[in-house]
């Protein structure tokens, strides 16, 4: 998911209501919903003895890769580390989606150490979508053109998927040229702090999208975390001048690596099947994805519990590492056939080829 303007919608590609029809229509389901929270409540904990052994590992592991890829004399050593680098720096970037949903008190000193350690260094503090993803969970907004994080993707035009993917190849530009350049010159140019604010602040692919001011204590964490994010991107450049773009740029290959990987996953994630009606929670779970074992390699491009992302538009609060269990627990009490396994799918590249299939015969 990435801030991007280059995504319009095409003519003729209508975000407002229609008469209801397909997964819009869906009733809920209420035995599964049911099941989902009585089955799970024991689980429902976010464990800090997973949460900061995961992250910091996550973390350590990229940023040494991202040493050796910078250091090394040799290409071949170069390009390895850097792919080591991305993988594990999106995992550990990942941890930002958890941070909108487990509760202010449940780890404490999470937020900050994750912001220290990966937001401000890869210049997406949580900031970004903390009071953004939410909306995407709100009952009222999801799939509509008031949800940032939804594009009917599969009903737009071929063209819109591969400027979707290349998209992301220049978000830590934007990043650096946003926390650089424009949110200096936002404090002496009012008109120019709002528009960055509404346009530039949220990791969304909504272009409709604009985001409201922050408020009360949320204003002040936006206030430290912007703070810290300049001081470092301003230190980035200026250093990078002096002594040589070639960290600078290794790492903003890196950092791309892993937006085009969380492009795809994101690509993954729904159906993007609905057209601006409001749907029952069944129906948004039915037009999201999990993709649980026995498919293959599905940690490495949906970590963090998100190959349970459909699961995840049931339990939002749940953390990560019960997803599974919570998993196992609703297919064994529903049992096949169930609702719960209509939105269980095989792996990547079968969904990635409906997509494609499906925007093939957009109207």
């Amino acid at each position: 998911m990435i801030a991007s303007e280059t995504l319009d919608l095409p003519v003729g590609t209508s975000r407002t209501a229609t008469p209801a029809r397909g997964l819009a229509a869906t009733p809920e389901d209420k035995a599964m919903l049911r099941a989902a929270a009585d089955l799970t409540r024991d689980i429902s904990v976010a464990r800090a003895g997973i949460y900061w052994p995961d992250m910091l590992a996550s973390a350590l592991l990229g940023y040494a890769a991202l040493a050796a890829a910078i250091l090394s004399t040799s290409a071949l050593v170069s390009v390895i580390a850097g792919a080591v680098a991305a993988v594990a720096l999106y995992r550990a970037l990942l941890f930002i989606h958890e941070l909108t949903h487990i509760h202010r008190t449940a780890l404490p000193g999470f937020r900050a150490g994750w912001n220290l350690l990966v937001g401000i260094p890869l210049l997406t503090p949580s900031f970004m979508y903390e009071g953004v993803h939410t909306l995407h969970h709100a009952k009222t907004r999801y799939g509509t053109a008031e949800d940032p994080e939804y594009l009917p993707l599969a009903l737009m035009k071929p063209w819109t998927l591969p400027v979707f993917l290349v998209s992301a190849i220049l978000l830590p530009v934007g990043l650096l040229i946003r926390s650089a350049l424009l949110v200096p010159l936002g404090v002496i140019v009012p008109p120019l702090r709002k528009l960055v604010w509404e346009r530039a602040s949220a990791l969304a692919i909504n272009p409709q999208f604009r985001r409201r001011a922050p408020e009360g204590e949320f204003a002040r964490l936006v206030f430290w975390q912007e703070l810290g994010a300049s001081a470092w991107a301003i230190f980035l450049v200026t250093w990078s001048a002096f002594h040589g773009w070639r960290p600078l740029a290794i790492g903003l290959a890196v950092v791309s690596a892993t937006a085009v990987l969380n492009q795809v996953r994101t690509l993954v994630a729904h159906l993007w099947e609905n057209d601006g009606e409001v749907m029952t929670v069944t129906g948004q779970y039915l037009d999201s994805v999990n993709v649980p074992p026995p498919a293959m390699l599905t940690a490495i491009w949906a970590p963090v519990g998100l190959r349970y992302h459909a699961l995840h538009h049931l339990l939002p609060s749940m953390p990560y590492h019960s997803l599974a269990e919570a998993h196992r627990r609703l297919r064994a009490h529903l049992g096949a056939g169930s609702t719960y396994d209509g939105a269980n799918y095989p792996g990547l590249m079968p969904m990635i080829a409906r997509l494609v299939k499906s925007s093939m015969g957009a109207r």
